[in-house]
């Protein structure tokens, strides 16, 4: 054995070890196919959550702890009981075991009959004299299905810039899209991508799937001019010089070709938010302000104390002093009364956006949307970031999340963000997963969960070690999905999961009964268990949202055309010769266009104003769409102006400009959130999912 953990596969104390604690000691990169984890990846696993099985000895000494715990204990930390069924948990106990709980609301019960939906605390005393305390999650069986079919719109936010953008998109322009989509185009919903706060830098990471907070905002989101306070900015020249810059950074994105600058925008938007803050509040506003603090109380105050530090000591909290690395420390309380100015700032800001979020989902459902804004929960948060500083005790040390090597990824892949840990989750009564939820509803008209596979297991590679070296870690589904349902269900909100990719069996099901809907792309959805063809669209399921593609994958237009297989020819990307991948991908469009064909779906150029090929190909997809019984459509916005590049492509870092493009037309004009109201082809494709399936 050596420092990294024994070689070979595991032995069976370790694999009996292993199963106990949720690691997995195999896996399946396709399902004819099982390959064993490695010994190494499966101990330094069981380390992360605490376990030392480092050497034969301590593995058995391990298991027989484990054994003898499981034995005795009366009740997990957590127990769940879906409202009308009853709990195995609960069912298990010795017969004659008193119950007391003290629920959420106050009251004292001694029985599980008619509690109310919440997170309890349970205390269970048996006959023996044994007593265990366990939280008692009570949620509803299931959420409701929406109301009634609508289609949305799905846009990267930054992407879509206004006359009125500094530069990127913001809130203000979210309102103003769903506020039209709402009204003249009988939208049900405006789906964006995730708008967590990012980890500062030079440059700023721009992917939103990696942030530095994932229970509070980005600033870089506020429209400045909408906050009350500006109006009364004392110093004029200031503004007018910040606001001749504003244009300049929105005119060379425009005009000139420039990607989106985070950095420059965040820079802009900096100055201007801190002269707003010179103006005093209003007794109003003041009390609002201070109402946040209160709600919000050590979360905030950390997530800002961790940006006050981060622009003294660098954002990287590994490499701060030692005493500031604990949030809890003496050390780290001085600081913070030495840095409370900017603590209060960054306070303020999470406040500022909280309020423009809100404003933005209040401004859709007055404009007739049933959902409104759908908020993107990323499946994790940067390994440098706040809330990797404050909730330390929550995440796996020296984990890395990730995916195992599968047919299309021989290599696996590592995603960077460290798992939370299922053990101390379950012991706190998943709290930190409950608030990050109930912070997200609170102005999100449904979410859609990033990777909702995550909920059952997670890909955990080791620090240091290639992907193909990590190993599944299984987390309590039932306690997660309860969470869940029982925020959502407060909230009166939808629940969609990413369940694209490799879906462990029985996971879509579970979802499915609870009332969470999947997602799926037109391009993937295909008879796998027979021979492969387009699935029909009445062979669909119901409960999803349905689309033609993701901010992931080619825009349609790229994909008809065969686009997609030349740009990642242009950088290197391709596997196999040119000819054999244009080959493939033209006879995958070739099968979905003569299926279109068949059904009398796709309508020709002829109908449609000087409509071309390729608008009538893409209006045939999404007429496809309309034609499958799924709950919820959705449009790429970039689709409807032909946009040729894909927002992120996958495999790439700094050969492609992932994340820093704005919406374009076809010849890759951008296009501006003014324009897009007046396009008619834009009105002509939302036309398709208007109209009633025929």
């Amino acid at each position: 054995m050596t420092a990294q953990g024994p070689a070979g596969p595991p032995s069976e104390d370790l694999i009996r070890l292993a199963e106990l604690h949720g690691v997995a000691t195999s896996y399946s990169p396709s399902p004819d196919r099982t390959v064993p984890a490695s010994a190494t990846a499966v101990t330094l696993a069981l380390a992360a959550l605490g376990v030392d099985a480092g050497t034969a000895e301590k593995a058995r000494a391990a298991l027989a702890a484990r054994e003898r715990e499981s034995a005795e204990r009366l009740l997990p930390p957590t127990v769940v009981l879906w409202i009308g069924d009853t709990s195995p948990a609960l069912d298990a106990l010795p017969s004659g075991t008193r119950l007391h709980i003290e629920t959420e609301q106050g009251e004292s019960r001694a029985s599980t009959e008619q509690l109310p939906p919440g997170v309890h605390r349970l205390t269970a005393t048996a006959p023996d004299g044994r007593t265990a305390a366990a939280h008692l999650v009570v949620a509803p069986a299931r959420l409701p299905t929406p109301a009634a079919r609508s289609y949305g719109l799905l846009v990267q936010l930054y992407s879509l810039l206004s006359q009125r953008s500094w530069g990127m998109g913001d809130l203000g322009d979210l309102g103003e899209l769903a506020a039209w989509a709402g009204r003249d185009l009988g939208a049900g919903f405006v789906q964006v991508n995730p708008l967590h706060a990012a980890v500062p830098g030079a440059p700023t990471d721009p992917s939103p799937y990696r942030p530095s907070s994932r229970r509070f905002p980005d600033p870089v989101h506020l429209r400045v001019e909408d906050v009350p306070e500006y109006a009364y900015v004392r110093e004029p020249e200031k503004v007018r010089a910040l606001l001749e810059r504003a244009d300049r950074l929105r005119e060379s994105v425009l005009d000139k070709g420039a990607l989106i600058d985070r950095d420059a925008v965040w820079e802009l938007k900096r100055e201007a938010l801190e002269l707003i803050r010179e103006v005093p509040l209003g007794p109003g506003r003041r009390a609002a302000y201070v109402d946040f603090l209160a709600r919000e109380g050590e979360a905030l105050e950390d997530h800002a104390t961790w940006y006050a530090l981060a622009e003294v000591h660098g954002s990287d909290w590994s490499r701060w002093p030692q005493a500031l690395r604990d949030p809890r420390s003496a050390e780290t309380a001085r600081a913070r009364g030495e840095l409370m100015d900017r603590v209060d700032f960054h306070c303020r800001l999470a406040w500022l956006t909280d309020a423009q979020l809100a404003d933005a989902q209040r401004v859709a459902r007055e404009a007739g949307m049933p959902v409104g804004i759908v908020h993107d929960l990323a499946v994790g948060v940067h390994p440098e970031g706040a809330d990797a500083w404050a909730q330390q005790e929550y995440f796996a040390a020296g984990m890395s999340v990730g995916a195992p090597p599968d047919a299309f990824n021989a290599r696996g892949q590592d995603w960077g963000l460290p798992p939370w840990r299922p053990d101390r989750l379950a012991a706190s009564g998943y709290e930190p997963y409950r608030r990050l939820l109930r912070a997200l509803f609170r102005y999100a008209g449904a979410l859609r969960i990033d990777h909702v596979m995550g909920l059952f297991r997670l890909w955990w590679v080791p620090q240091g070690h290639p992907p193909t070296e990590g190993t599944y870690v299984r987390y309590d589904a039932e306690a997660m999905l309860a969470i869940l349902v029982l925020e959502a269900a407060r909230a009166g909100a939808v629940v969609i999961g990413e369940d694209l990719g490799t879906v462990e069996p029985g996971v879509r099901e579970k979802l499915r009964e609870r009332g969470v809907l999947g997602t799926s792309v037109l391009w993937f959805e295909r008879d796998w268990d027979g021979d492969g063809r387009p699935l029909p669209p009445e062979s669909w399921r119901a409960d999803c949202l349905a689309t033609a593609t993701t901010h992931d994958l080619p825009s349609t237009a790229a994909r008809l055309t065969g686009e997609h297989v030349e740009l990642r020819d242009r950088l290197g990307l391709l596997t196999r010769p040119l000819d054999e991948e244009r080959a493939e991908a033209a006879a995958d469009t070739g099968e979905w266009l003569a299926l279109l064909t068949r059904l009398g779906l796709l309508h020709g150029t002829g109908g449609g104003h000087g409509t071309s090929t390729e608008e009538a190909e893409i209006q045939a997809v999404h007429r496809f769409l309309l034609h499958t019984p799924s709950r919820l459509l959705g449009i790429w916005l970039p689709d409807t102006v032909g946009d040729r590049r894909p927002q992120n492509l996958p495999g790439t870092w700094d050969q492609y400009p992932n994340w820093r493009l704005p919406i374009a037309d076809a010849e890759g004009r951008p296009v501006t959130l003014e324009e897009l109201a007046g396009s008619p082809r834009l009105h002509a494709l939302v036309e398709v999912l208007r109209r009633p399936a025929t």
